[in-house]
């Protein structure tokens, strides 16, 4: 039951090291862990399966079983675990990410005037949120826009300007 248990603790300490150092384990020592470079044998799903095997094996174990069966359970435990931690990392790699948000993002997206934009040829300031990003840009318009109104991105000047158009409302 000893060596399960150390088995045990020592897949979480696996676990525990690959948490805190990252993939700079799985780098180490010029290519000696090349190995462990894929994501089925990345230290998350090793100490997952070790782990999972020492306790597992350790309960049964300690539940008076004989050889076979224990390291059996314990083989059973460590796969499922293993694979879970598999399954995790690579939801986790092949997961979407947001691309850096650019000012043509803005285009079509609603902002509020932060400075008069005074109209023709003159740029006011304008404040838009894109994917959760908050933007401030110059802006310029046809007809004159006061501070606070809403506007409507209508496309992009430059990578710092927008053009601009009120947003219609219909009036009571």
């Amino acid at each position: 039951m000893t060596l399960y248990l150390v088995l045990g603790f020592a897949g979480l300490a696996l676990i525990a090291l690959s948490v805190i150092v990252g993939d700079l384990l799985d780098g180490a020592l010029h290519g000696a862990f090349s190995i462990l470079e894929s994501d089925v044998f990345s230290t998350a799903v090793l100490g997952g399966f070790v782990s999972a095997f020492g306790f597992g094996a350790a309960a049964a174990d300690g539940g008076g079983l004989p050889t076979l069966p224990t390291v059996l359970i314990g083989g059973v435990s460590g796969v499922a675990v293993g694979w879970f931690a598999w399954w995790l990392t690579r939801l986790i790699k092949d997961g979407p990410s947001d691309g850096t948000v650019s000012i043509s993002d803005a285009v079509g997206q609603v902002g509020r005037v932060l400075h008069d934009i005074p109209g023709g040829e003159s740029y006011g300031v304008v404040r838009v949120t894109v994917g959760g990003h908050v933007l401030q840009c110059n802006a310029n318009a046809v007809l004159a826009i006061p501070s606070g109104t809403e506007v409507s991105i209508t496309g992009v000047l430059s990578p710092t300007a927008v053009t601009v158009a009120p947003v219609w409302s219909p009036s009571s």
